[in-house]
């Protein structure tokens, strides 16, 4: 399993719209991936998701700060970076839950990252209102 999760994340640390050909060497025909914008199965629409995020920001780049690895599950701390068209920096931690198919590949990506925080209270008009309604539910 070990060799599957190296690949993955060498995959995900060296990512270019080219490679999003690889895929199908990694995951399976069937992966079902999500995150906070998505719920997905298969290898066409994952391929749309990375490419996409191609499109829309510039150099995102994938680190993994973090492996822990038991039997067919793995979890990866990580940190992505990338520039908005505008040139704003963006910078999102987060966690990855991945379920490994028999022959390696990865059956199941689930990302875990905070949405609201790391990205919505960044957007103009609705980033204020969201930081106003956290400082009001904080406990201090």
């Amino acid at each position: 399993m070990t060799t599957g999760v190296d690949a993955y994340i060498r995959f995900y640390e060296t990512m270019t719209p080219e490679s999003l050909a690889r895929l199908p060497e990694l995951v399976t025909p069937d992966v079902h991936f999500v995150d906070p914008f998505n719920d997905i199965t298969g290898i066409a629409p994952l391929r749309r998701i990375l490419a996409k995020m191609f499109e829309d920001l510039r150099e995102p780049r994938f680190v993994v700060t973090h492996r822990a690895l038991s039997g067919a599950v793995c979890f990866l701390r990580w940190e992505f970076a990338a520039q908005s068209r505008s040139g704003e920096a963006w910078k999102i931690t987060g966690m990855s839950e991945l379920r490994f198919a028999p022959d390696g590949k990865v059956a199941i990506h689930i990302d875990h990252w905070d949405s609201g925080k790391q990205f919505y209270e960044k957007l103009p008009v609705i980033g204020a209102v969201l930081r106003l309604i956290r400082r009001r539910l904080a406990a201090t």
